[in-house]
Parts: structure tokens; sequence; C-alpha cells
């Protein structure tokens, strides 16, 4: 999600109360088909996320990376923002999870339902068990919602690890966007997100681009967590009530959501101080103060104490039910009308 996640949306089937294997039963047009409308309405839903979602990104990562006495809580970080910079500066840093969104909910949701499928035939489904290569294919195709809730999780942590290589580059030049202060562009560093990826190119290159790649890594290693949640919520809410599919996605989705944050908000919060740490060199932005993770950590732990990988929280627990419900039902939205002109 801002996630900015990058965060990923739930089971892009609307039909599909338990999270079956999508495509299941169908012919390859229909599949096809299928692959085509989740891409067209991963866009919606990114866009929706980041509507709904990015002004409190950008308190969050203003709290993540300033001095406490700047901001006296999120509430002030809100005002000062809105006052010194207006409304648009909520928005700063906007247009690179904008376009990055689009692809990571393509690759998230597409790399997830690869590796579930690839876990449900080699590991949670031997083929060995099956008397013939057609009966172990036939197995593996069945409904998805036979792969336990580790299986599930499993193929988060992997799907996690394959979008970390485009979230990386993309949430990097959002974050050194999202510090600027700066009232007039004529008084910041970078103009825009591609005057800051042209000047990070040219003085640091492609290494300096991905710089905090190990930390998205480590940060989107809690995926684990947030798909196993939403598969443990998708079957609780599926056998004791009596919601509808889109609101079992809705309250699974929003409430897993959730549970990942608050494991992993303060890996989120060292993963920002390496993306705001100055490249320095002829970047003319300052001098680098932390050659890694565990020294960014530590840091923060001088400073700060254990308050100092929560600073922040409010805003980004607050983000996270309402950006990935609306991105949810917008996905919905478009699948279902995409669905109906058939």
């Amino acid at each position: 999600m801002s996630v900015t996640v990058a965060s990923p949306i739930a089971n892009p089937d609307s039909t599909n109360k338990n999270n079956d294997t999508l495509g299941n039963g169908q012919s390859a047009r229909a599949i096809s088909h299928k692959n085509y409308d989740g891409f067209v309405a991963g866009v919606f839903s990114g866009i929706a996320k980041l509507s709904v979602g990015h002004p409190f990104d950008t308190i969050k990562v203003r709290l993540q990376t300033t001095q406490k006495s700047q901001f006296k809580g999120p509430i002030d970080c809100l005002l000062q923002t809105a006052r010194n910079e207006g409304a648009r500066g909520l928005y700063k840093g906007a247009t690179p999870p904008l376009v990055g969104w689009m692809f990571m909910d393509s690759i998230m949701l597409g790399s997830l339902t690869f590796y579930r499928r690839l876990l449900h035939e080699n590991v949670f489904t031997p083929s060995h068990l099956a008397t013939s290569q057609v009966e172990a294919k036939a197995n593996a195709a069945q409904t998805l919602h036979t792969l336990p809730t580790l299986g599930h999780a499993i193929g988060g942590l992997m799907a996690g690890f394959t979008v970390s290589f485009i979230a990386a580059p993309v949430e990097h030049v959002k974050a050194r966007l999202q510090i600027q202060y700066a009232p007039e562009k004529r008084q910041r560093l970078y103009s825009g997100p591609i005057d800051c990826t042209k000047k990070i190119l040219r003085t640091h290159g492609f290494s300096g681009l991905y710089h905090g790649l190990a930390s998205t890594l480590i940060f989107r290693s809690f995926f684990f967590i947030w798909w196993g949640s939403y598969d443990l919520l998708t079957r609780f809410l599926s056998t004791h009530s009596t919601l509808s599919t889109p609101s079992i996605n809705f309250w699974a989705g929003g409430l897993s959501a959730q549970l990942f944050w608050i494991a992993s908000y303060p890996s989120d919060v060292v993963k920002q101080r390496i993306m705001t740490d100055p490249l320095g060199g002829a970047l003319g932005d300052g001098e680098r103060k932390f050659k890694g993770w565990g020294a960014a950590a530590k840091e923060i732990w001088r400073r700060d104490g254990p308050r100092g990988f929560w600073r922040g929280f409010t805003p980004c627990f607050l983000r996270a039910f309402p950006a990935n419900a609306v991105a949810l039902v917008a996905f919905e939205g478009v699948m279902r009308g995409l669905e109906g002109r058939l």
C-alpha cells in the first residue's frame, strides 16, 4: 500500500469468497480476459488508493524523518503543512506512487497468484501423491482455498520480495520529494519526480536510485503477515457471517492491512530514514549519515529510544483501512463493469 506500499489489494475476483484460484475451470480465453481486466481495474484501484491515502503518507513520512521539535504530532504536522504549503503540500511526491502503483498492483496480484499456484502444485499438493502427471496437474488446478494459511503467507512473502524491485526506486523518489519543505519550487533541490530521478541517476547511477532496496525487502517481508492474516480473516468471515463477498473482501482487506502495519511499522521508519538520508557527493544534498540498516536503527534508538520507531504511526494506521478499502471498492466496481460488457 503507499505502500505506498504500496499496498496490495485483496482478492481480485469479486465473486470469489474463499480465495479460489483465478481462472479455475475457465477457458484460456476467459483466463486471459480476467488478467486483462485485473490490470485495468488495478489502475483505478491505484488512483483511489493514492487519492485517499497520500496525505496520510505525507504526514507519516514527515513525522518519521524530522526532529521531534519540528512537529508536536500528526495534527500539528497537518496544520503546518496546509498553512505553509497549501493542500498541494499534502500531495507532494504523489506522481511516483501513482505511476508506480499501477505497475505494483498488477505485479503484486499477478505474482501472488503465480506463487500461490506454484506452492499449491509443488509444496502443499505434492505431485508424488498422484498416480500420474495428469492427475497431479488436475489436483493442482483445484480451488486455491485448499492452500493452507501458511501457503498464502509464504506466497505473500515471495510477492513482496518481487514487487520490492519496483517499489524501492518509486518510494525513494517519493520520500525525497515529501521532505522538501520550501513552499516555492525554486527553493527546492528537486522540482519534481522526473528532475529528482535524473539528478540521482546523473550523480549516483542506478545504485543511487535503488538506495534503500535492502530496507524495502526487509519491510515487505511482513507481507507474510498481511496475506496470512487476510486468508484467516476471509475464512472466519465466510464461516461466521452472512456478509456478501465484496463486504468480506472489504473487511478482511482493511483489517489485515492494519495488522500488517502494526507488525511492520518499525522497519518502515528505518526504511524512510535510509531513503531520506543525504546521498552526498555531486548531488549536493549533504553528507550521508547511515552506512546501512543497522546504523539507521541504532541512531533512531539512540536519539528517541523505542518511541522513535513509532513516530507517525497514527496517520499510517488511520490510513491503512480506508485507503485499502476504497481501493478495493474501486477495483471491484471496475471488474464488475468490465465483466458486464461481455
